[in-house]
């Protein structure tokens, strides 16, 4: 699929970082590059062709990247891509749904020799109880390392019965199962199961992102994957990731963050192994030069946006007139040994207080911050509305 998108693109630059895949790929004699140089590379390509304004072409390459991430199945990938495979891949659907229809048969005729005064409401009975039941076949009783209350077990304990009971499907259940299912279901606190999972889903975005600080080699692109879709990590005034990252020819933003109030803020990522990010040249503790390059970044992007506030907002809906940004960079761990932590914090405290519209922080301080706030949201979970409040 590589080489055949290498024949789509007429641009140079764009050839060369896919030349650079295929050798890493050994297509062009080179060693296979499993893992991030080879999501690395992939990566590159999809970046070049933004900056040749080929969106499609870049999306291409995005999906190349997350498959190579683990983060998109190839039989996905395939029918974006991929003809043949494609053709399987409905032939499949097809014969799939047809054992469906032919299984579904064989449940209503077995309901019929059971019982053969069935309805047609019978029926639809049966079949609304294993619709809703099966939402659920995935839940087992797992508690994806959160803690539950005890109020909480018997319902999981349900689920783990319905669940055996739907093993064994299609083998034919009488419409009572059915109905006994639904109203189980029916009483089940739907809100309750998606704030569960959300915070598993939070928790292991989290595990991720500090696994990947924890790593002295891990590059920008590394963390930067760690961070996709999970905007709850820089707090709740976020309320999105907007999908493109490109509002002008020149301006790639890592992160756009979309404010309430429907303006941008920017969110700027660097390495976390960075042992000058505070330096003591003189007796006085200051910023080094890869913080003060990282701003300067974050300001001409905010200059850019300010210049182009207009037709931004008239084609995507988003206002990015004085907008903000946030630069996420180095660990105190990284930081050269005569510095503490502690001088880190500090330094950069007093940096943020001159400035405006750009803060600086630390991983560190990103990871303890949404650390707070998942433990908050646990908590709330495992309190109970009902009880009384203790003297």
């Amino acid at each position: 699929m590589v080489q055949a998108a290498r024949e789509l693109t007429e641009h140079a630059d764009v050839r060369r970082r896919i030349d650079a895949v295929l050798r890493m790929m050994g297509g062009y004699g080179g060693t296979y590059g499993k893992g991030r140089p080879l999501v690395d590379a992939l990566e590159d390509v999809a970046q070049e062709a933004l900056l040749h304004e080929d969106i499609a072409f870049a999306r291409r390459f995005q999906r190349f990247a997350a498959y190579a991430r683990g983060e998109l199945f190839l039989d996905i990938l395939e029918n974006y891509y991929d003809d043949e495979a494609r053709q399987r891949s409905e032939e499949f659907m097809r014969r799939l749904a047809a054992e469906g229809a032919e299984r579904a048969v064989a449940v209503v005729d077995a309901l019929c020799d059971e019982n053969p005064d069935a309805t047609a409401a019978d029926v639809r009975a049966l079949f609304h109880g294993i619709a809703r039941s099966t939402d659920h076949l995935g839940l087992g009783a797992g508690e994806g390392g959160i803690q539950l209350s005890a109020k909480y077990l018997k319902r999981l304990q349900e689920y783990g019965h319905m669940e055996i009971v739907l093993r064994n499907l299609p083998r034919p259940a009488s419409a009572e199962a059915a109905r006994m299912m639904s109203d189980v279901l029916a009483d089940a606190d739907a809100g309750l199961l998606a704030q569960l999972l959300e915070l598993k889903a939070r928790q292991a975005g989290l595990s991720a992102l500090r696994a990947a600080v924890d790593d002295p080699d891990s590059s920008e692109s590394a963390i930067h994957a760690c961070l996709k879709n999970q905007e709850w990590i820089f707090g709740g005034a976020y309320v999105a990731e907007l999908a493109r990252r490109q509002y002008t020819p020149d301006t790639i933003l890592d992160i756009p963050l979309l404010r309430g109030d429907g303006s941008l803020h920017v969110v700027e990522l660097k390495r976390a192994n960075i042992k000058d990010l505070v330096i003591r040249p003189s007796g006085h503790l200051m910023l080094g030069a890869p913080a003060h390059h990282a701003v300067s970044q974050a300001q001409n992007y905010l200059r850019v946006m300010d210049e182009n506030r207009q037709p931004i907002l008239e084609q995507h809906g988003v206002d990015t007139r004085r907008a903000s940004a946030t630069v996420v960079i180095g660990h105190p761990r990284y930081v050269n040994e005569s510095i503490t932590p502690q001088e880190v914090a500090e330094t950069l405290r007093t940096y943020n207080t001159h400035t405006a519209r750009i803060e600086v922080i630390t991983y560190e301080t990103l990871l303890d911050s949404a650390a707070r706030m998942l433990a908050l949201s646990s908590a709330r979970q495992d309190s109970d509305p009902n009880e009384e409040p203790t003297a």
